[in-house]
């Protein structure tokens, strides 16, 4: 396969522990030995001491500092920005809260090696991952859901083959080079959610490919589990202002997103009834607002 040169690109933020566990299996890979891998790691204002840890334990890590507002599109546009300046043959987007399996890199870079032969000379590799008890799958490559609704995807789970997809969650993902030249780095108009969504779609946009690894490749538990009972306690009016901070408001199972990010991302993908898309996800919280201000005046 030749010799590589990948950059391993991370953002974390007081996650200590889960940080340097995704360091240890990424330095126990399997991996071919011409593969040559350099880790971008952007520390965004941690006080657990993950920062310092990160620098005894793993010294040849290129580590950055955020001011602790960078979020994970901040962090990782950082950390992209820092591994384009020097052009790598690859770069792979990695959650430091994902623990990848000792053959994960092999099967990533043998997938993009086999699509290449194949003549997808632009394609980005999605990795799979699951849950370290359910063994459920957690994160990946997605489809739409149907056609009437753009915006609205779904997992596909990881087969013995490679399979096309649309789009990607952030947690691991190989991009090429030449796929980087083309679309360039993450958007970071998106804070927090989005930016891995938004990549994916501008990608197929300048005619790349996505594909869905075979297998998985590593672990990571759904980090929006559990989450529902807090929606459930805040009032419309708290629930709108959860909706102009970078996280959103976990609803039940799903992420409302900020209004202005998703807007912008409603206009880039969602053709010429983006507005509806725009505004569906939260029509109950428009609609309890509406009830409370009728009450309101009624009174």
């Amino acid at each position: 396969m030749g010799s590589h040169r990948l950059a391993v690109l991370m953002t974390c933020h007081n996650r200590r522990e889960k940080t340097l566990a995704c360091l240890s299996a990424l330095y126990k890979q399997q991996s071919p030995t011409n593969l040559a891998l350099s880790i971008y790691l952007v520390d965004d204002g941690s006080t657990d001491g993950t920062f310092q840890a990160v620098r005894q334990s793993y010294p040849q890590v290129c580590l950055l500092k955020g001011s602790g507002s960078l979020f994970w599109t901040g962090g990782m546009h950082r950390a992209f920005a820092e591994a384009l300046e020097h052009e790598h043959d690859f770069y792979l987007w990695l959650n430091d809260d994902t623990i990848l399996y000792p053959q994960a890199l092999d099967t990533l870079l043998h997938t993009w090696n086999e699509l290449d032969k194949q003549g997808e000379h632009h394609a980005l590799i999605i990795g799979s991952t699951q849950d370290p008890e359910s063994n459920e799958l957690t994160y990946g490559g997605l489809r739409c859901t149907a056609w009437f609704r753009p915006l609205n995807f779904s997992l596909v789970k990881p087969m013995e083959v490679s399979q096309q997809c649309q789009t990607m969650n952030g947690n691991c993902v190989l991009i090429p080079h030449e796929v980087a030249k083309r679309v360039g780095n993450v958007d970071p108009i998106f804070r927090h959610y989005l930016a891995d969504y938004d990549y994916g779609l501008r990608s197929r946009q300048q005619c790349c490919t996505l594909w869905i690894a075979p297998h998985y490749i590593g672990t990571c538990s759904n980090n929006g589990l559990g989450n529902e009972k807090k929606y459930k306690n805040l009032s419309p009016s708290q629930q709108l202002q959860k909706l102009t901070q970078p996280k959103g408001l976990l609803a039940e199972d799903a992420v409302l997103y900020s209004l202005e990010e998703w807007k912008v991302f409603a206009q880039r993908h969602g053709g010429p009834f983006w507005y509806i898309y725009w505004l569906s996800p939260y029509r109950r919280i428009i609609w309890s607002l509406a009830l409370n201000k009728l009450k309101a005046v009624a009174a």
